[in-house]
């Protein structure tokens, strides 16, 4: 059955195109080609180089996080997989990822600079080299590394007495 259409009436249809130049790329991009995924334990690793690069980070990760890890670094085999970042978490979607970094300071540094640059080098590095758009770095500064504590164990520096009650 065919419906009549009047004189007055068009028609048109507008196609968009389904990537934009300088989009970023899907993480399982899906083309005539073949197809490419990005694993999460490779943006974990970006993330955690990228972090390390940035001058007055002395490690990441919590004091038992580093505990463990160096521990797990002697077992063989030990220190492979996802978990093998201490500091660093994330969350990856199909476009979008989420980085979380538990970071120990150098002591001196400004922390609120050292964060801001430590996220933009984290969000440049995962953007750049996965196309994935990072939607949040979140930063948890655990410790910071005072100069002259060689033995792996920060000294702790207290008041003589509490100056709050």
């Amino acid at each position: 059955m065919t419906i009549p259409t009047s004189p007055a009436t068009t028609t048109t249809t507008v196609t968009t195109p389904t990537t934009t130049i300088g989009s970023p790329a899907r993480l399982a991009d899906d083309t005539a080609q073949g197809k490419t995924t990005i694993a999460a334990s490779v943006v974990q690793k970006i993330a955690g180089i990228a972090a390390r690069e940035i001058s007055g980070v002395f490690a990441l990760g919590g004091g038992m996080s580093r505990a463990f890890g160096a521990i797990r670094e002697r077992i063989p085999g030990g220190g492979t997989g996802v978990s093998n970042i201490a500091g660093v978490q994330v969350e990856v979607g199909e476009k979008q990822a989420a980085v979380d970094l538990d970071i120990v300071v150098e002591y001196g540094a400004s922390i609120v600079d050292l964060a801001r640059a430590v996220r933009r080098n984290v969000i440049t590095a995962v953007e750049r080299m996965t196309g994935l758009e990072v939607i949040e770095v979140n930063i948890a500064v655990n410790d910071i590394q005072i100069p002259g504590a060689d033995d792996g164990t920060d000294a702790l520096v207290a008041p003589p007495h509490a100056r709050v009650e």
